[in-house]
């Protein structure tokens, strides 16, 4: 029987999964603030074109809003987390 990954080391609920978990959670942030970054990004180009165009942009600036107060929420969530001290293993 071969071991993979995941069975290796102690049992389910030992220090080692734990530790595995957190940094898990941490890259999942991560991936969640980038995501969160990059629409921030193009409702802010929409926003500005919007603006320069004389066209409506009050929906796109809310949108704008809201995503940015996510992703400062997600920020500061992720602080409160270790850093990341592994790459994950798929």
């Amino acid at each position: 029987m071969t071991q993979t990954p995941d069975s290796a080391g102690p049992s389910i609920g030992g220090p080692a999964k734990e530790q595995h978990s957190r940094v898990k959670s941490a890259e999942d942030f991560d991936l969640v603030i980038g995501f969160l970054g990059f629409w921030a990004l193009v409702l802010l180009v929409i926003t500005v074109a919007a603006e320069l165009t004389a066209q409506p942009a009050l929906g796109w600036a809310l949108g704008l809003l809201a995503v940015l107060l996510a992703l400062w929420g997600m920020l500061r969530l992720r602080r409160r987390l270790p850093a990341r001290t592994s790459r994950r293993i798929t």
